[in-house]
């Protein structure tokens, strides 16, 4: 419990985002004693995933206005009179104009539980549990790895709603016929008898009156999908698929390949050609579209050898370099927006280049695509470092508060921190998540934002609904920046779309339910920016707005590095055959690391084997 915590650590860590977790992992594994407390009640602060009822509570949270109540001022005696202190917010301030949007009736759902759901569970955000039972290939997914549950019996359906895109119906539905043959072929029915069986049901569905999905429903079903607060995903190629392998980390979580990258052209939603096949295969480039593609593709591979090529537009934007590359607008939009996914106005010719050299470095390594995600959402990933930290000795305090940051007048440095028992904890290194400081602290820091939305929906009325996250730099709230662009990609009420607002094309998915909020970017605020700040306190950042996660193993390394300049940065983990015990030949308490929860985990000669085993990826797509 708090009040039996020891009162002198090395290294005192506020806040489970994922560059706090890598940090805590990181010290904890060089042998530093590490506290890591957190005031919230799950893990991952802004980078954290939930289940549907858990993002409800997440939701209502953040939109109760009530004022921070007034604690005993009785720390303070704690404070000597050569020290004076820092005090830390009680209330987050990062998650701005919250607002969610159902589009259905919500009768009769107030008393509706998720499906498998633990009864009066005071924690419906998540818990320190990340056992995981593998059944996938029995139909069962632990989709709610937070929560402890050992999961739930999905349909193929189910399954093949969980993609992180949302793909065009007729594509999608080829899918789900596929998973449902080898589904029922496993109960010993043919291909051809549920082909037969899915016209015949199909046929009966079109004469009745469809079936809706309702709001009951979607919170009865909750537990099988994650909803995570950040769009991102990983690069096969990216620093932290590397470090996941290089720490063995990557034993912890499972992921799985981005099958298919679409983009928003023209009023269609269309593939994008990934590999030299899906190039030369595509219907929505010509012949002379596809060789000028694979030249210019080929160029970007190797452009740092040639600088002649782009020298002269080194101070334009990507954009105008590839109008000089006399590509067709069809090749242009295709590269800048989902090769290089760069802006189209602030992005540097070498930028682009750059980006689109590690979208093609990143292709093949482990499917079609280059990203990767986590199977169980990105909050997974913080949970997976802070399991190595808690594995090497780690002390983990979740809904635990620090009151203040005890401050030395004399050095400047900071000697320790009260928590909200009044316990003084002694510390020499500090890592904390910029959204406990003070606005006082962050007078100077000019932050920006970005607008977010999360969705439920569904491509018709009978299956189980699709996800949806959307991202963008935001300048004023959340649903007003957004809401233009997903009236183009969806139906948000009862009107059925007419043949003209689709220009002739697929049916759009219709909204069930939808949440936007903003969410704030501290990414490139250097710390002289915070008022007061000692040379021992290090501040991290939340998510930035990029589509990976390399600024945040960066900062994290950064950190490391300058609290321990000579250890390594996240050495792999020891062999237990290589350990060499003292000479009286007693062996140490095992740590717990050689015992993998996982029988699938074990520890694999090849760099990439650990992770390339955990990919589940789907082709023909």
């Amino acid at each position: 419990m708090a009040d039996n915590l020891p009162s002198e650590f090395d290294v005192a860590v506020i806040g489970t985002g994922l560059p706090e977790s890598i940090i805590a992992a990181a010290c904890s594994r060089s042998g530093q004693r590490v506290l890591h407390v957190d005031l919230r009640s799950y893990y991952g602060g802004n980078w954290a995933s939930f289940s549907f009822s858990g993002l409800l509570s997440w939701i209502k949270e953040k939109q109760e206005k009530t004022e921070v109540s007034e604690e005993s001022e009785d720390w303070r005696k704690l404070i000597l009179e050569t020290e004076e202190a820092i005090s830390l917010s009680k209330k987050d301030t990062t998650i701005q104009h919250v607002e969610d949007v159902c589009y259905i009736s919500q009768d009769s759902a107030e008393d509706i539980e998720e499906a498998g759901a633990l009864s009066k569970l005071p924690d419906l955000g998540g818990s320190d549990t990340n056992e995981t039972a593998q059944q996938s290939e029995k139909g069962c997914l632990a989709l709610d790895k937070q929560l402890g549950t050992k999961g739930c019996e999905m349909s193929p359906e189910t399954i093949a709603s969980n993609d992180l895109e949302c793909t065009p119906e007729g594509e999608d539905t080829e899918v789900i016929s596929e998973r449902e043959s080898s589904y029922d072929a496993t109960s010993g029915h043919s291909t051809l008898e549920t082909e037969k069986t899915e016209n015949a049901s199909t046929a009966e569905v079109s004469n009745l009156e469809p079936k809706k999905i309702t709001y009951s429903q979607i919170v009865k079903e909750g537990r099988r999908f994650n909803i995570d607060l950040v769009s991102k995903v990983l690069y096969s190629q990216g620093l932290l698929i590397d470090l996941l392998i290089k720490s063995n980390v990557s034993r912890y979580a499972e992921f799985k390949n981005a099958t298919r990258i679409l983009v928003f052209r023209e009023g269609k939603v269309e593939q994008v050609p990934c590999s030299r096949a899906d190039v030369f295969n595509s219907k929505q480039l010509t012949m002379i579209e596809k060789r000028m593609l694979m030249k210019f593709l080929t160029f970007c591979l190797e452009y740092e050898q040639h600088p002649d090529e782009y020298q002269d537009y080194k101070d334009c934007t990507f954009s105008q370099y590839l109008k000089s590359q006399k590509l067709t607008p069809n090749l242009q939009h295709f590269i800048l927006h989902s090769i290089a996914m760069v802006s189209e106005s602030d992005s540097s010719t070498t930028d682009g280049l750059k980006a689109t050299k590690k979208f093609l470095h990143c292709l093949g390594r482990y499917g079609n695509t280059p990203f990767l995600f986590p199977l169980y959402g990105q909050g997974e990933i913080s949970q997976c470092f802070c399991r190595m930290c808690a594995v090497f000795g780690g002390t983990y305090c979740l809904r635990h508060s620090i009151q203040c940051l005890v401050v030395d007048k004399e050095s400047g440095r900071c000697k320790a921190i009260i928590d909200h028992f009044g316990q003084r904890i002694s510390a020499n290194y500090f890592v904390v998540e910029d959204s406990y400081l003070s606005e006082e602290t962050c007078t100077n820091a000019d932050f920006q934002s970005s607008a977010h939305y999360r969705s439920i929906g569904s491509k018709d009325t009978v299956r189980p609904a699709d996800l949806v996250h959307l991202t963008c730099s935001s300048t004023k709230t959340a649903k007003e920046d957004l809401e233009p662009v997903i009236q183009k990609l969806f139906i948000l009420n009862d009107e059925k779309e007419t043949e003209s607002e689709n220009g002739g094309g697929l049916e759009k998915p219709r909204v069930l339910w939808a949440v936007y909020f903003n969410m704030r970017d501290s990414a490139g605020i250097d710390r002289n920016s915070y008022d007061s700040l000692p040379p021992n306190v290090y501040i991290c950042s939340g998510p930035d707005c990029a589509l990976g996660n390399d600024y945040a193993v960066k900062q994290a390394e950064t950190i490391f590095q300058e609290m321990f300049p000579k250890e390594e940065f996240c050495p792999p983990p020891p062999n237990p055959e290589d350990i060499v015990y003292d000479g009286d030949g007693t062996q140490p308490e095992d740590p717990g690391f050689s015992i993998s929860p996982e029988p699938k985990a074990e520890p694999l000669p090849e760099e990439s084997s650990n992770i390339e085993n955990k990919v589940t990826e789907e082709h023909n797509e």
